[in-house]
């Protein structure tokens, strides 16, 4: 009987969700002059017109094979990659009312934006003309951007490769900034009205009859970059957060955290970090920036808040929530709120994966505890000698095992499988260079540039990217190698962001403790379960016992749902989908998209996701709360 072929670690996805398929380039060469201007005219022109005919055969004419269409909120209330000439045919004449695109111009509203000649690979050896866009649909506006290239099967006619639009605005309902900010006073004589502070302290308390229509589960990256998207669509929104203060979710994590992504990629919607701002941010310095930024943008937060029930009205569509709160003062109060949707935005995943291993509740170390819950390495006292091992091998792992070296500890870490290790400078060079970089586009731009490329495109790209990043980085690859860390290359090759969607973890942005490893200074236990916690360390099921004074479990975190089904229950978790992963059209699962539970929402992810899903979200509440968007429309 044949058994089934073992799916490296690397490869494994989420339960549930599909193994991503890179995408192939065209054969469509190198052009070296063309009027760029000239060639996204008339692609938009046509395009344009086969909107306004209603005749999908028309668009089908102006695509590539291979090709595909991006949409997020655009064509429908939902995030679709359309595979084929095909594909988007189908979809749009599945459409009720056809497309809700109506129509797409040229955007030449900066030397980034207008038509250019560029490559579409990451080599540089298929290119041909790209262009933003501005994107009208039926309710809102949005923006967009095109990949032209060449047909060789078709008398080279100028056809789109990649088209990606996205709804940044509900027409009537635009955000409060720019020339529609608040006038911030209302002239004359008004007998007993309220200045500034009585009115900001009243809606934050939602005294009186105010209650908040969004409900929102965390105050880190995400729960405060929804919020603030949602305030300036005018939706009431509290946050809630069990910690005393805004920021206390990074402020509690290990001594030397230091955000792995750099300043350009990291920026919050409309207080960006400022020019003197570090290229890595320390975890305490970001933790004052939230703190800073939720009262500059006068975002409502309870701090020392618990949720201690929550009832869904499937009728009326509205909540049922008892928070208890413990103000300043001390007092703690009960209020009973009705909001008519819930984000939980309580992290990236779930609960912490701490591991039933036996033996457990017997060790008699100084600490045993999950990476989540670790807060730094002591001083070790003149001549003693401390032993700590560090189960995991991701980033959080890493800097583990360099905050116990740094203090002096004898370190070890146990690698059960394989990990994607890149240098933080050749990796974040090559990944985000000429996008998230000194000098760089717009956030806004290339933040577009950066999401119209289909995940499958992206993995394509990235295989080749992983390679150049291996290239310069193989002097320490090797090292690692010989020093007994196994190393892989990602899902088929395509490295750290696809690591990052596809499983949430597996990966190490070097930055310091790779060659701590290849130096020895900080030992590998490779390939090898545990057997068993002793009294005074770990047995391995290889027979081998090391010593300990310290473990940490830097195992990972459970699925948001798994958190979803502790706070609300099991008929909740029961009608909500996974979370993370790629769907069959590619897209990332339920995060920042309807969950299959009408009022609940999940929302997680790095800085940079938070930022910009945050505007897809709070589009998505406001359009329900204005009646443009029913829960169950396409």
């Amino acid at each position: 009987m044949a058994t089934a072929a073992v799916i490296p670690s690397y490869n494994r996805v989420e339960p549930g969700s599909f193994q991503l398929k890179p995408a192939s380039y065209p054969d469509a060469g190198v052009i070296s002059s063309v009027d760029a201007n000239a060639v996204a005219t008339g692609w938009v022109d046509g395009f344009n017109r086969a909107l306004s005919s209603q005749d999908p055969s028309a668009v089908k004419q102006l695509f590539l094979q291979g090709s595909c269409w991006r949409d997020q909120l655009g064509l429908s209330w939902d995030y679709h990659t359309l595979y084929g000439p095909d594909k988007i045919v189908s979809f749009l004449k599945l459409a009720p009312n056809g497309s809700r695109v109506i129509s797409v111009n040229i955007d030449s509203s900066n030397a980034t934006r207008k038509p250019s000649i560029a490559a579409v690979d990451f080599k540089g050896q298929v290119n041909g003309v790209t262009s933003f866009l501005t994107v009208e649909t039926d309710v809102g506006r949005g923006r967009g951007l095109v990949r032209i290239l060449h047909d060789t099967q078709d008398n080279n006619k100028w056809k789109a490769f990649t088209l990606f639009t996205a709804m940044h605005e509900l027409k009537g309902h635009e955000e409060t900034i720019g020339s529609n900010r608040p006038h911030g006073v209302d002239h004359g004589g008004h007998p007993g009205r309220k200045n500034w502070q009585e009115r900001r302290v009243a809606t934050e308390n939602y005294e009186g009859d105010l209650e908040p229509t969004v409900l929102i589960l965390g105050a880190g990256q995400g729960g405060l970059t929804a919020a603030a998207r949602l305030h300036q669509l005018k939706v009431p929104t509290l946050i809630i957060d069990k910690n005393p203060r805004v920021g206390d979710n990074w402020r509690n994590r290990y001594h030397q955290l230091v955000l792995h992504d750099p300043v350009w990629y990291d920026h919050l919607p409309y207080v960006p970090f400022p020019s003197h701002w570090p290229i890595f941010t320390p975890k305490d310095k970001l933790a004052e920036w939230f703190e800073s930024y939720a009262r500059l943008l006068e975002l409502n937060v309870w701090n020392s808040t618990t949720l201690t029930d929550a009832k869904w009205d499937d009728e009326n569509r509205q909540w049922t929530v008892t928070l208890i709160r413990k103000k300043v003062s001390g007092e703690e109060e009960t209020r009973v709120l009705h909001p008519r949707h819930v984000i939980q935005a309580t992290g990236h995943s779930g609960e912490m994966k701490m591991p039933s291993i036996k033996g457990m509740d017997g060790f008699k170390g100084d600490r045993l505890c999950h990476s989540s819950q670790f807060r730094g390495a002591e001083k070790i006292p003149e001549r003693q000698t401390k032993r700590a091992i560090v189960v995991g091998c991701c980033n959080s792992g890493h800097d583990i095992a360099q905050d116990f070296y740094e203090h002096g500890y004898d370190v070890t870490i146990v690698q059960r499988s394989s990990t994607y290790v890149m240098s933080s400078k050749n990796g974040l060079d090559v990944l985000l260079g000429g996008l998230y970089e000194e000098g760089g586009p717009e956030t806004e731009d290339a933040d577009l540039m950066f999401m119209s490329i289909p995940n499958a495109m992206l993995k394509r790209m990235h295989q080749d990217a992983t390679a150049e990043i291996t290239r310069r980085d193989e002097t320490i690859l090797k090292g690692l190698e010989k020093a007994g860390f196994k190393l892989d290359d990602g899902p088929d090759d395509a490295g750290f962001f696809m690591k990052y969607f596809q499983r949430g973890g597996g990966y190490y942005i070097d930055v310091g403790c790779s060659q701590l490893i290849i130096d020895g200074k900080i030992k590998i236990k490779q390939g090898q379960e545990i057997e068993e916690v002793m009294p005074n360390g770990l047995l391995f099921k290889d027979g081998e016992m090391l010593e300990a004074d310290e473990i940490i479990f830097a195992t990972g975190y459970e699925n948001m749902r798994g958190t979803a089904r502790k706070i609300f229950g099991d008929e909740l978790a029961e009608r909500v989908r996974d979370v993370w992963g790629f769907d069959q059209e590619g897209e990332l699962r339920t995060m920042w998209r309807r969950t299959g539970h009408p009022g609940f929402w999940f929302f997680g992810g790095n800085l940079a996701l938070c930022r910009y899903y945050s505007r897809m979200l709070a589009l998505q509440i406001k359009a329900m709360e204005e009646g443009i968007m029913k829960y169950e429309d396409p």
